[in-house]
């Protein structure tokens, strides 16, 4: 079928021609160009003769200069066909179906409209009405942008996650992650497994103090009441179960996904020596496995270490690339940035959350937040540099609103919600940025609106109950209602 017979809603006049036969040419050509963002009038050639916009979009164009022009001339060259089938298929009486087109624009950016025509008589001029479609595209862009950040942050939080298992699992530095609060293994890695003599499956869930000699199980607990007490807790040496022989335990607290965990660094042999600093070579094998970047330098901000992290921030391959080098190389928008971090650590000792962006090697620049901390005791002075980065977002809602829930909430829910909730939420996100940026185009018109975003007057009403957004209690509502 090439076109469409005429509304119903025509034919339920019970007086057709009785109750609209006064209408004359001039009356017709007004409600036409009020129904209608844009009206044509072509003749039998495709000549535009005639022109109505009832759109602002259309005149800031210059769509004047159409008339006098073939229709087809007015339209991108992938358009063309469409609207060769527009004039074939119009007829008298029969409205075409509904058909998007590109016209060029000066912007740079194609117009699109959406045209339907009927024919006026036989071998007559043809009545062509159109919609303007850019709001809607623009609307469409919008929601690509946004899952395409989703998926870049999904992306990056995956790739972080999987440098962290690679580095726990290569270590040669038996390393046993537990639940604070229980003392049961969660995490080990092979190297750990093979000091203890179990494969992991036989590890983890096991309560970690059994997994050592009966006579070293009131040190452990100390060692653990102590961590949940202070954060912090002095090393051991403990026998392990088995008769595997004597380790050095080294214990350490981290928060991760809203629970304490505890990190348990074991040596075969133990040593005399004095436990290992902060800032010691033990310390920053461990800090190796971080997804963070983690840089450690002397007082003239001179790097000394720097973790896996840092290095694919200011990609370069390895730590040696970077030893010497001042930390300002690649830190900071511009040198007043780096020099006021500097001065503020140098007035205070530490630092939290500075804002800045990592410039890489290679051009990339990254926005980062940066924790320092300055250790001026011990054999060797230094500073310790934690930056973090902060994931991309999408540009706030004209009018200042932040958006619902950002990419970076989003993405911190995966491995803590199914991946069907947070799928679900992840809809509901752009439902609701769909439904403001509708209400923000048509000047809060629910009914155009709702047409725009092709859903029904009452639908739109439901989900705007289901968001909160504007006044529940309009009149507009009521009188739907």
């Amino acid at each position: 079928m090439t076109s469409l017979a005429l509304p119903a809603a025509a034919e339920t006049f019970a007086a057709l021609r009785k109750t609209l036969g006064p209408l004359d040419a001039e009356a017709a050509g007004l409600l036409v160009a009020a129904a209608t963002d844009l009206a044509l009038i072509v003749d039998a050639d495709g000549v535009i003769r005639d022109a109505a916009f009832g759109n602002a979009d259309f005149t800031d164009e210059g769509c004047e200069t159409w008339l006098g022009q073939l229709w087809v001339d007015t339209v991108t060259v992938e358009s063309r066909p469409k609207i060769a089938a527009l004039l074939r298929d119009a007829a008298p009486g029969a409205v075409t179906r509904w058909r998007q087109v590109n016209h060029p624009s000066a912007t740079g950016i194609d117009l699109p409209v959406r045209y339907s025509a009927m024919r006026l008589e036989t071998g007559g001029p043809v009545i062509v009405i159109g919609r303007n479609l850019r709001a809607m595209a623009a609307l469409q862009r919008k929601l690509a942008e946004t899952q395409q950040a989703l998926e870049r942050d999904y992306l990056r939080l995956r790739g972080a996650e999987t440098r962290y298992r690679l580095l726990f699992q290569l270590a040669g530095e038996p390393v046993l992650v537990v639940d604070a609060a229980t003392r049961r293994v969660t995490e080990v890695n092979p190297a750990a497994a093979r000091l203890i003599g179990r494969v992991e499956k036989r590890i983890i869930g096991q309560d970690v103090v059994d997994l050592f000699d009966a006579g070293s199980t009131r040190e452990l607990e100390s060692l653990f009441a102590g961590l949940r007490v202070t954060g912090q807790a002095g090393d051991l040496v403990a026998r392990l179960g088995n008769g595997r022989g004597e380790t050095r335990v080294a214990a350490s607290l981290f928060r991760q996904e809203n629970a304490t965990s505890a990190l348990l660094r074991l040596s075969a042999e133990p040593t005399d020596a004095a436990p290992p600093s902060r800032t010691g070579a033990s310390a920053l094998d461990v800090i190796q496995s971080l997804p963070e970047g983690f840089v450690v330098t002397d007082p003239q901000r001179r790097i000394l270490a720097a973790n896996a992290a840092f290095l694919d921030l200011v990609q370069l391959a390895t730590e040696e690339q970077v030893r010497g080098e001042p930390l300002d190389r690649w830190l900071g928008r511009e040198e007043t940035e780096a020099a006021a971090l500097f001065s503020t650590l140098g007035h205070h000792g530490s630092v939290r959350h500075y804002a800045t962006s990592l410039r890489g090697e290679y051009g990339s620049v990254e926005e980062v937040e940066v924790a320092a901390v300055s250790v001026p005791g011990g054999g060797q002075p230094c500073l310790g540099f934690t930056i973090r980065s902060t994931p991309r977002r999408t540009a706030a809602a004209p009018g200042g609103r932040e958006l619902p829930r950002s990419v970076e909430q989003m993405t911190e829910l995966v491995g803590r919600v199914s991946m069907k909730n947070l799928v679900r939420e992840s809809t509901d996100l752009i439902e609701r940025l769909c439904i403001e940026a509708a209400l923000r185009i048509t000047r809060d018109n629910r009914a155009s609106a709702a047409e725009m975003l092709g859903l029904s007057r009452q639908g739109l009403y439901a989900k705007l109950r289901r968001y909160g957004i504007g006044d529940l209690d309009g009149p507009d509502l009521a009188d739907d209602e």
